[in-house]
Order: structure tokens, then C-alpha cells, then sequence
């Protein structure tokens, strides 16, 4: 297909009606939409006011989201405390402890929940709770991995997806 005076005509006419690449080529006939596209380009046809779209009715798409559940860590799990008063660090951690950890590990403060773990995994009951979820409460009935937590004695809450680090070997083949 070679570009004519007579089809650069008519393609400068419908560019500047506003018509879409794609209605051009159709109405040229033995044109792509990007050999429209590179020839506008080259001819140097500037931006226009609107485009014409379709005959058909565009079909307004809203996704209706589903509320996260939040997940509440229970007020009342305390800490274990080891007989000289320390709470539990990597150091005194063992198999039988809840790994759920406290505070910024960069910190000397940091320590692990240390309470007796439960029977399926590292963490306490109560921790257990948080960290697995059935996949309705911790998909909100959608496909998209969200887990959303309220901190213990925080005013507000927040929103977090779980990293593949967080997440269990269930949930990573739920996900994937």
C-alpha cells in the first residue's frame, strides 16, 4: 500500500474530524491502525480537540469492593515473662515458644511473644488467629491477597498485604 496525495488527504480530513487511528485505517481499507499512527507522526499532524469513539455505548465498568475484614490482635495476649523477668529474645527462644514478635528487631527492646505455641505452627492460640486466616476473611471474597490489622491499643487501623515473607505455604499456593 503506498500513501497517495488523495489518501494523505482524506487521512489529514478524518485526523482532524477527531476519528481514532484505528477508524481511519478502517475506512482507508489496507492499513493498520500503526501505519496510520506513523504517518501522522511523520506528516507532523498535531494533537486534536476530541474524539469520535465508537457507534457502541461505552459500558461503565465500577468495581464493587468488598470491606476488608480487620482482624483484631486480642488485647489481653501478654508476653511471656521468664523467670528472671526478661521477656523472651532469640537468644532464650525454643520450639515450645510462640514466635510472634514484639517491637522493631532493631531495637533492644525487641523480644517474641514467648507464650506456648499451639498445635499447628509456631504461634500461641491467640496469635495463631491472626497470622492464619480462612481465605473469605482474608481475601474479602476477592482474589486479591489484602490483610488489614488493628494494632492492639492503636487509635486507628491499617492496611497491609501480606509480603511472600508473611505468608504460609498454604497461602502462598492459594495466591499463586
Amino acid at each position: 500500500m503506498a500513501w497517495t496525495e488523495e489518501r494523505v488527504a482524506q487521512l489529514t480530513k478524518l485526523w482532524s474530524e477527531g476519528l481514532s487511528a484505528s477508524q481511519i485505517a478502517r475506512a482507508l481499507g489496507d492499513v493498520t491502525r500503526n501505519a496510520v499512527i506513523g504517518k501522522v507522526h511523520r506528516l507532523g499532524l498535531s494533537g486534536r480537540t476530541k474524539t469520535i469513539r465508537s457507534d457502541r455505548p461505552r459500558v461503565s465498568r465500577k468495581r464493587k469492593r468488598s470491606p476488608i475484614p480487620l482482624i483484631t490482635i486480642p488485647e489481653t495476649v501478654e508476653p511471656a515473662v521468664l523467670p528472671d523477668g526478661s521477656h523472651v529474645t532469640v537468644a532464650t527462644l525454643n520450639d515450645t515458644m510462640c514466635r510472634w514478635p514484639y517491637g522493631d528487631p532493631t531495637s533492644p527492646g525487641f523480644h517474641f511473644c514467648g507464650r506456648k505455641v499451639g498445635e499447628n505452627g509456631p504461634y500461641c492460640e491467640a496469635h495463631a488467629q491472626v497470622a492464619y486466616q480462612p481465605s473469605s476473611r482474608r481475601y474479602g471474597g476477592s482474589k486479591q491477597p489484602a490483610v488489614a490489622q488493628k494494632a492492639a491499643g492503636a487509635d486507628n487501623s491499617t492496611e497491609a498485604e501480606a509480603t511472600p515473607a508473611e505468608q504460609t505455604p498454604a497461602q502462598k499456593t492459594a495466591v499463586g
